[in-house]
């Protein structure tokens, strides 16, 4: 009986947490908001296959550049291919293409950012190819990349890791500057407890608010620089839908057929800022400076 007591004990302060948690994160406007559009676009992306109306690959040059209408919600491109359909289908590159990114740049940027912000003897070559790299645009460099490498999603997502993770490591080693130097972890080095637990123990822990908050903003970055890429015919091969594979084909047609560009430009917007509305939000959650409830 006193065992059950005994472990009942930590456990109803962890739901006590929780429930406060959850309660302040549905009262923040920008979480709930943000998180019901991306819930949204990742639901869209799942069932592409079930509310398509037509094939996003079926080429039919009879219905070339159709407005909408009842056979075709969203119109025809200027190959015919049904837009709403390809929209849809689109989604799926695209959370393909952030979740890659974001999960990529998290694993290499906190991977680089203790080893440089722990160990100071690697800590000035660690950060001076991580400025290099910062050095050149973004877009310049992905363009590079891409260029050495060919047109695939596998290609985007490695290119685009290679862009961010810099930032996200400098990020990282600010932190880990900071928490080496507190009580705790000295105490910890005293005591003879090993690096590696003294680095996902002690250290690690302070960076996940940081991580969770930059990850949805790497999210969204990604998809932008995905549309970015494609729309410059780098990016996603021509014949897989994507927003910014459509962009790209619809920019000669906009006076004409401005319905080929409006659709996926619009889509694109919206999981934008579902991204960004649940980053800050999850923000002002987790900083205690910036929390506005």
């Amino acid at each position: 009986m006193a065992q059950t007591i005994a472990a009942a004990q930590p456990a109803a302060p962890a739901r006590a947490r929780a429930r406060w948690w959850s309660h302040r994160a549905f009262r923040h406007r920008s979480t709930v908001i943000g998180g019901i559009i991306l819930l949204l676009v990742l639901v869209v992306a799942l069932t592409a296959g079930l509310f398509s109306t037509h094939d996003p690959l079926f080429l039919d040059p009879v219905a070339r550049l159709t407005p909408p209408g009842a056979e075709h919600i969203l119109g025809t491109d200027n190959f015919g291919r049904d837009t709403f359909s390809r929209v849809l289908h689109g989604a799926r590159v695209s959370l393909q293409v952030g979740i890659g990114v974001a999960l990529g740049t998290i694993v290499m940027g906190t991977s680089i950012g203790l080893i440089a912000g722990y160990f100071r003897r690697v800590d000035g070559v660690l950060m001076r190819f991580m400025d290099g790299l910062m050095a050149f645009p973004g877009v310049i460099l992905a363009l590079a990349i891409m260029a050495a490498r060919g047109p695939s999603v596998g290609n985007v997502i490695f290119a685009l890791i290679v862009v961010d993770t810099p930032r996200l490591a400098r990020v990282v080693r600010s932190v880990v500057l900071t928490v080496r130097e507190l009580q705790y972890v000295e105490a910890a080095r005293a005591v003879g407890v090993g690096t590696p637990r003294i680095l996902f123990r002690h250290i690690l822990p302070n960076c996940l608010a940081i991580l969770i908050v930059q990850g949805t903003f790497v999210f969204a970055q990604a998809i932008l620089s995905e549309a970015g890429l494609s729309f410059l015919g780098v990016g996603t091969p021509p014949e897989i839908p994507s927003w910014g594979n459509m962009l790209g084909e619809a920019r000669a047609y906009l006076a004409s057929a401005p319905w080929t560009m409006l659709a996926p430009g619009a889509a694109l917007m919206v999981a934008v800022l579902g991204l960004n509305l649940l980053g800050d939000g999850i923000r002002d959650l987790l900083d205690p400076r910036l929390r506005r409830l």
